[in-house]
């Protein structure tokens, strides 16, 4: 009798460096090295590039990855976004209809949006298990984000589906207790819930001096008492607190601010300071993932943020690799949040409401 397999499905995998495939690909591997049957289904598309066309099938460490075609339009139009996740959701739902088969376990991610929806029909036809694995929850969150978005009757009809297709999932992994809470009230049962936090990988980002940092010698940061930020800074962060804080140290020039990555808010933030004339700011792409700890270290304390009202809706997974990096977090958000207690609870930084600049400057 076949062994059974466990079945992943995710937009995003290896050689894709996003924060959801680095997390897939970490656990996929590790699971194969252990003998189980691994497979993927993604897209073939990388997070900065929609039109990288990665080969259809593949073998990676010994996972076997299928990439489905879809549109790519990108992420930054929330038109072509929606197709492309509508593509993705009908062309991954068929291919696991496909490579499923009684008794496999497939795992459905939460890129796209809602795609549980779609690997709880595929379970329930081929008689497989299906496991939630939830980085975020929507539509709650694209409600928040976007008010109106979404009329009241298709968000009211994409709940309850999402709904549906967590209540039949053997289990549902959640990152936080936040998140957990969420769920409940929504009435999935406690039993059918586990909080799994997110980790980063301890083996190439590690705690190491400020000093010996490439990326800071390369920036001539040399001195200076350095604020970073790594990563996506999309639309569920918040940065006018960082900016008043900025304003409020503009003339101590020990101070710098060292923004590493992307992300829709990018270019708002560059805009408002060169307006203001931010001469403490620096920026930098995002760094490739074997340079991620050099980068890291080259701060002396990482800002992360969230907007209060996507608490228990998304959980940033930076806070791992900044904390595997040995530096401490202050966090702009609701202070009696997920990430704030996580702070709290292991002395590793600090909560600061939004808005309140002042503090955080102090």
């Amino acid at each position: 009798m076949r062994a059974a397999r466990i079945v992943f499905v995710n937009r995003y995998f290896a050689p894709d460096q996003s924060a959801t495939s680095r997390l897939l690909t970490d656990l996929a591997l590790q699971l194969a090295e252990r003998g189980l049957a691994v497979r993927v289904v993604t897209s073939r598309q990388l997070y900065d590039d929609p039109r990288a066309a990665l080969p259809a099938r593949e073998s990676i460490g010994g996972v076997e990855v299928y990439r489905v075609s879809t549109t790519t339009r990108g992420r930054f139009r929330l038109a072509g976004r929606a197709l492309d996740y509508a593509t993705f959701h009908e062309a991954a739902g068929i291919e696991l209809l496909r490579r499923l088969s009684r008794g496999d376990v497939v795992v459905a991610k939460t890129d796209p949006p809602l795609i549980s929806i779609a690997a709880s029909h595929a379970a329930r036809w081929k008689g497989a298990m299906l496991v939630n694995w939830l980085q975020d929850v929507f539509p709650e969150v694209a409600a928040s984000l976007t008010p109106g978005f979404l009329p009241p009757w298709l968000m009211g009809r994409l709940i309850a589906a999402r709904d549906r297709s967590l209540g039949r999932a053997i289990l549902n992994v959640v990152l936080s207790d936040g998140m957990r809470e969420r769920l409940i009230k929504r009435g999935i049962a406690p039993a059918r819930i586990r909080v799994v936090p997110n980790w980063t990988d301890t083996a190439s980002i590690s705690p190491r001096p400020s000093a010996g940092s490439f990326t800071r010698r390369r920036l001539a940061l040399a001195g200076r008492f350095v604020v970073g930020y790594s990563g996506n800074l999309g639309r569920a962060h918040e940065f006018d607190t960082l900016l008043g804080a900025a304003r409020l140290l503009k003339d101590e020039a020990r101070f710098a601010f060292l923004i590493t990555g992307g992300g829709a808010h990018i270019g708002a933030l560059k805009e408002a300071v060169a307006t203001e004339g931010l001469e403490s700011f620096l920026f930098q792409g995002l760094q490739p993932a074997a340079v991620l700890g050099d980068s890291l270290a080259a701060a002396d304390v990482h800002w992360v943020s969230l907007k209060p009202e996507l608490e228990g809706l998304i959980v940033p997974s930076k806070l791992y690799g900044i904390l595997a990096a040995g530096r401490p977090v202050i966090f702009v958000g609701d202070e009696n949040g997920d990430v704030a207690r996580t702070l709290r609870d292991h002395r590793c930084g600090i909560a600061v409401r939004v808005g309140d600049s002042a503090r955080l400057a102090a």
